[in-house]
């Protein structure tokens, strides 16, 4: 029972407060992704919490063999815990959409989690699980309109409380009919006033405590690891410090970092205020939360750094920071495995759905007639040759069919996703295979075969829904031989 009542009191103080919500995709929470289990394919939507305990909403449409029935249960991704799953809840199936399912799960503490769907149908049953980042990302404000309301009803319990008293002292005792005296009345007064002074005692010493439990949940809206940039030359160190909550659900060390990808970090250096400069770059662990790499040559300007990686206990953050480039910086060779564009700057117009490559070949969008808030799409690009035919001799891109970084232009929204989706490779197969000795990650089989067996091709999708209004621009990356092309485009979200 106390712990219920602490679980909704917590509830309670997210919807008084304010903060700005920063998580793992800067200002994207929505988990998006697409997973196969064995002849079933899913495409899973996951609305996260912004506060934790949290409700978090789930969609999912099966587009592979039939399924009779879909089941989900949260559990912690890492730990003994997450080798002693819940009940599990039944999804329910659209009634007009027959691969169309709902359903809805607590999230009750912070921290790596994963919603494991359990499928059973014609060809069997299976089991894929999706990891996501369970983490108070923001605390609301009451509404001025249900603060007025609750104000007002307050106001009515306290009067209706002391008029109460005053009834019950002046007129309690007294025979039907008969007036009360004036040492009665004198008493009630004196009861009515002493009743006014303690309720508003209580009233002021109830808001103290509420003000200071709020102040301590609001140290748990999550906040990515500090992380200070020392630009010398054109050697950039980032140094992370480790995070020192006693938390257990919010410690986060500074050398925990599995690799994703074959690389600790993957870094975007995006030029402010016109983003016509973009790096997808790789800095290696040089020490314990030092991260050092030789920048290419970038023109000069002011940079937003998003750094992306992933805890060993499959958490995910993008750490922010902002580099200014002398114009006097040398810069080094280009990594192999890392990317640039040099796209027409915002203020230039946007982008349209065919992007020309410095090679000669382009990217094409196959754009959404409508873009809006909060809707799931599978955005695709196809690259094609100097002739307008799809791109020959495709290889992966860093494991991938491709990158993509979904960027507002006002720097609220970062995210970079793949084509399987939103969630971090590590975090997706310690959900489903395991790790070794914290660093070298091992696939399931079905991963592993998936990812070995299909062809690379020329086309690639990712899934993904914009979590708010405006302007965005979008780089994606894709490569043929040796080359790595990074296609730019613009989309203003209805």
């Amino acid at each position: 029972m106390k712990h219920s009542l602490r679980g909704l009191f917590l509830v309670c103080v997210c919807l008084l407060c304010a903060a700005h919500p920063v998580f793992a995709h800067v200002g994207s929470k929505d988990v998006f992704e697409q997973v196969n289990a064995g002849p079933y394919k899913l495409f899973v939507i996951i609305r996260m919490p912004t506060v934790i305990p949290g409700v978090a909403s789930i969609e999912v449409r099966s587009v592979g063999a039939p399924i009779d029935s879909l089941r989900i249960t949260p559990l912690p991704l890492t730990g003994e815990a997450s080798k002693h799953p819940p009940t599990s809840d039944e999804m329910k199936r659209s009634s007009t959409d027959q691969a169309f399912y709902t359903g809805s799960l607590w999230l009750m503490a912070a921290g790596s989690w994963q919603v494991r769907f359990g499928i059973a149908g014609v060809m069997g049953n299976q089991t894929i699980s999706v990891p996501v980042a369970a983490v108070a990302v923001s605390t609301l404000k009451m509404q001025r309109s249900i603060g007025a309301v609750l104000g007002t009803l307050g106001v009515f319990l306290v009067l209706s409380m002391a008029g109460i008293v005053a009834a019950s002292v002046r007129e309690a005792r007294l025979e039907p009919g008969a007036l009360p005296s004036p040492t009665r009345k004198r008493r009630a007064f004196i009861a009515t006033a002493a009743s006014l002074l303690l309720m508003a005692a209580a009233i002021w010493f109830g808001n103290k405590w509420w003000n200071v439990e709020a102040a301590s949940y609001s140290t748990n809206v999550f906040r990515p690891l500090r992380i200070d940039p020392v630009l010398s030359g054109n050697q950039l160190e980032l140094i992370v410090h480790a995070d020192g909550q006693a938390n257990e659900h919010r410690a986060r060390s500074n050398n925990d970092f599995l690799l994703d990808h074959g690389h600790p970090m993957h870094l975007y250096a995006i030029r402010q205020p016109e983003m016509d400069a973009a790096f997808h770059l790789h800095p290696a662990l040089a020490s314990p939360g030092v991260f050092h790499i030789s920048l290419p040559a970038m023109p000069p300007g002011d940079y937003n750094l998003y750094g992306d990686v992933v805890h060993a206990n499959g958490f995910p953050e993008t750490l922010i920071a902002k580099v200014t480039i002398s114009s006097k910086m040398k810069g080094a060779p280009l990594g192999l495995e890392d990317a640039a564009a040099h796209p027409q700057p915002l203020s230039q117009g946007e982008l349209g759905t065919s992007f020309k490559l410095p090679d000669g070949y382009a990217m094409i969008w196959d754009r959404p007639a409508t873009v809006s808030v909060g809707t799931a799409y599978s955005f695709r690009f196809r690259l094609v040759d100097a002739w307008g035919q799809p791109a020959k001799d495709m290889q992966p891109y860093l494991g991938m069919a491709g990158h993509a970084a979904f960027v507002k232009i006002d720097s609220t929204v970062f995210a970079h996703t793949h084509p399987e989706g939103s969630a971090a490779m590590p975090s997706l197969m310690l959900a489903n295979g395991r790790a070794n000795d914290g660093s070298n990650m091992t696939m399931s089989s079905d991963m592993k075969m998936d990812m070995e067996n299909d062809p690379i091709s020329s086309t690639v999708e990712f899934p993904y829904g914009f979590p708010s209004a405006g302007r965005y621009r979008i780089f994606v990356q894709m490569k043929h031989g040796s080359t790595v092309e990074t296609g730019v485009f613009d989309t203003t979200v209805r």
